[in-house]
């Protein structure tokens, strides 16, 4: 089966005054019909990466690859009026917090109305129409009334749900999440989680999630990618992220604390800057 993406040497650098920050160095790996994991510290690379996959990565950054493949296509090279049509239909993204990705002075159903007219020759009676579907295919009850609402009239839970729907309405072959879930308690976010993968499942989707999170990551993806310092340090099954062998995975893990093995004290992360000099691990399938 081919991939739905394939990232090959990939490089994201930022201009300082104390020099160029080189933010992802050399990376390169791949998405099928699965169900990706990215995990790592704050500052790893993590989040412009899925960035710059959607081209969102504006000057003084610069974005440099050998390819970025969408089921064959090379997005890094095609112009920006075709870029357009890839957001969207080929690639969604999910940001970190609700509240700051939805326009306070519009009503989320008609952004989300607003992100099936962009993609699709149809009308707007059609277009609410496949709104409302969307929030009940997200769980939300009452899809008509909440259409009528504004962000600040829902709740945390409910927000990332109708982002949801609004990433995945114009029906796209790759969903990117960022931290979907950081700013929801546990029961909501396991919630929001299930909504995903169902989604993802039916569609035949591929899904990359962004995570600070080994142990939900662990539960819920296919495979994970570890990024230290712009790099991918290490690859494994999701099942298997408990199995790793790389000392900073090693050391990511029992930081953090278990319930079912508790400790007087937590393990603190040792960072070898050897670390830095090695070669990228490929993360292709």
């Amino acid at each position: 089966m081919s991939n739905l993406l394939d990232v090959e040497n990939l490089w994201i650098k930022f201009p300082t005054r104390s020099g160029v920050c080189e933010a992802v160095r050399g990376i390169s790996f791949s998405l099928g019909r699965e169900r990706l994991g990215i995990v790592g510290e704050s500052g790893s690379g993590k989040s412009v990466t899925g960035r710059a996959i959607l081209r969102l990565i504006r000057p003084p950054g610069t974005v440099e690859a050998d390819r970025i493949d969408l089921e064959g296509r090379d997005i890094l090279r095609i112009p920006e009026l075709e870029m357009r049509e890839v957001r969207g239909q080929g690639i969604s993204m999910i940001m970190q917090d609700p509240k700051f990705s939805l326009n306070p002075v519009m009503r989320v159903g008609d952004q989300i109305s607003e992100a099936y007219l962009l993609h699709a020759d149809t009308s707007r009676a059609q277009a609410y129409a496949r709104s409302i579907e969307m929030l009940e295919a997200v769980s939300i009850r009452g899809p008509e009334r909440v259409y009528t609402m504004y962000p600040h009239e829902v709740s945390g839970g409910m927000g990332q749900r109708i982002m949801i729907a609004m990433m995945l309405i114009p029906d796209p072959k790759i969903l990117i999440a960022d931290e979907p879930t950081s700013s929801l308690d546990v029961s909501v976010r396991m919630q929001v989680l299930e909504i995903m993968d169902r989604l993802v499942r039916e569609r035949g989707m591929g899904l990359i999630f962004i995570s600070h999170d080994l142990h939900l990551v662990s539960r819920f993806c296919d495979r994970v990618l570890i990024m230290y310092g712009g790099k991918i340090l290490e690859s494994c099954r999701a099942d298997k992220l408990h199995e790793a062998r790389h000392p900073y995975t090693r050391g990511l893990l029992n930081s953090l604390p278990r319930l079912e093995a508790p400790r007087d004290r937590l393990d603190v992360l040792n960072r070898d800057p050897a670390w830095l000099d090695q070669p990228s691990v490929s993360g292709m399938l």
